[in-house]
């Protein structure tokens, strides 16, 4: 094959390496799938087209095996390195470029579709998905997205997200406080004013079990260890309960935060570690408790559980590719100004002795962050291993784990009220009505940063009142909007593969 075929269609920045192995009269296939290998994809199809040979080539699933793994590091290698078709990776590439340049755009009609979904005679109070696209699958878009909302009219609903159908409805029982989802999916949990927590089966909508807290106020964490699934439940006496999954029956009780709701409660990724406290008093610490004290409790269960060196915790997150690591946001020591705070950044370990197993927290990281409002509302997300996302306010901050600020954003103007973060994109909802998509990139030095895209908007000021929650799969965002006449609709943005 002669080298003269190749110059229309190479790179100008191939650089020297590739111009190199362009050195010699003809090329074998080989060399040609290592040139291809520094193509554009764009490049690369019409490169296919140009002979026998060099179609061959360019449907080499390794060359576009290396571009998918060059393009998305975290994309499943085992799942898609099967022999369902020399074609799947080169699929794989292309459908997933197409789909996230579309939710990069986001232009209304072309890209995405929005759907209202409409039913509920109150307050939206939870949302979750209980089937969703991952693009760690084959085939990212094979699922129909169904998520599950609760309310303060009683009901608990499923819906399709791509149609915009209820799929079921839970007879009408007392208001409803909080809904969070099992894991996979297959059950959701509900408490309400009563302090009755329930279980429903995610397919049906029937009522599994249920369980009497006796607190007007829950906050539910779901909880898989070991095999074995638990439902956490903090309620206003300080205290968290852990229930079995999903019977509900009792298993252990701890006190927090005595007298103060819990209402601060997450697990790490690994489902080692509990963060349980309470956001009511500025002098208390939250606690950070080794699993094994709330699922399998003993005499010596005062060594599983630390409190953390900080009072006045108003958000806490774990970093998703590093599990012992927690990051808070604080009071400022000293500080009587509600907008100064200080973010933490912790190591979680067991120290082991002869005897009995401690808890350690270490304080690694500690950096001044100052806001504009007063306002405590403020929301913290973990990103990778080394990236925090804080929202307060109108205000969107991407920070690097030692402080350094990366990127800062002010799209909305009015507070932002829920944000949604995944490996590709930011989602913030605002009470103007408005939803901000931003997507991550990576900088020259290897860091993430944001890039801010667009807004998708939620409907009429003169009928709304703007957005209280959002939740996102890889192919679809569901926001729910608070109405003026107190019956709240989802919204629901479905993109194009």
């Amino acid at each position: 094959m002669r080298v003269e075929y190749i110059e229309f269609i190479l790179p100008v920045t191939v650089g020297k390496r590739l111009q190199k192995e362009m050195d010699s009269t003809y090329l074998t296939n080989d060399c040609l799938i290592h040139i291809f290998s520094f193509f554009h994809e764009d490049d690369l199809i019409r490169a296919s087209y140009v002979c026998k040979e060099w179609h061959e080539a360019a449907e080499t699933p390794w060359l576009w095996r290396q571009m998918c793994l060059k393009r998305w590091g975290f994309c499943n290698i085992s799942l898609l390195a099967t022999d369902h078709g020399k074609r799947a990776w080169k699929c794989y590439f292309l459908g997933r470029s197409n789909l996230e340049i579309k939710m990069t755009e986001g232009r209304p009609g072309g890209d995405y579709v929005c759907k209202s979904l409409r039913g509920h005679k109150g307050r939206v109070v939870g949302c979750v998905y209980l089937l969703r696209n991952s693009p760690q699958l084959p085939d990212f878009c094979s699922f129909t997205p169904t998520v599950c909302t609760a309310s303060s009219d009683g009901t608990v609903r499923a819906w399709d997200v791509q149609q915009g159908d209820q799929l079921w409805c839970s007879p009408v029982q007392s208001p409803l406080t909080g809904m969070v989802a099992g894991p996979g999916g297959a059950r959701v949990f509900t408490s309400d004013t009563t302090g009755l927590v329930k279980a429903w089966d995610s397919q049906s909508g029937q009522e599994i079990s249920s369980y009497s807290s006796a607190s007007p106020q829950c906050t539910l964490l779901p909880f898989h260890v070991d095999a074995s699934s638990f439902l956490l439940v903090g309620n206003s006496q300080g205290s968290v309960h852990t229930l079995t999954s999903p019977s509900l029956s009792k298993v252990s009780s701890l006190v927090v935060c005595d007298t103060f709701k819990v209402n601060l409660l997450l697990a790490s990724p690994d489902k080692k570690w509990i963060l349980a406290g309470t956001k009511e008093n500025m002098d208390m610490s939250p606690k950070v408790l080794s699993s094994q004290s709330a699922t399998c409790p003993s005499e010596d269960e005062d060594s599983l559980r630390q409190c953390l060196p900080v009072s006045g915790c108003c958000a806490a997150s774990f970093l998703p590719s590093r599990p012992a690591t927690l990051a808070t946001v604080h009071c400022r020591e000293h500080s009587r100004l509600r907008q100064e705070k200080t973010l933490s950044v912790f190591n979680i370990s067991v120290k082991k002795t002869r005897y009995k197993s401690e808890v350690q927290v270490e304080q690694v990281e500690k950096f001044e962050v100052v806001f504009e409002s007063q306002s405590s509302d403020i929301l913290l997300e973990g990103m990778g291993s080394g990236t925090l996302v804080v929202v307060a306010d109108k205000e969107l901050r991407v920070y690097t784990l030692k402080g350094q600020l990366l990127c800062s954003f002010q799209d909305h103007i009015k507070p932002i009220t829920s944000v949604c973060v995944d490996s590709f994109r930011v989602v913030t909802a605002s009470q103007d009505l408005s939803l901000r998509v931003l997507t991550w990139k990576t900088d020259g030095d290897g860091g993430l940063m944001l890039e801010s895209r667009y807004h998708l908007l939620g409907g009429s000021h003169t009928m709304s009142r703007g957005f209280t929650h959002v939740v996102c799969d890889y192919s679809s965002i569901v926001a729910s909007v608070e109405a003026a006449d107190g019956k709240d609709v989802l919204k629901a943005y479905s993109f194009n593969s």
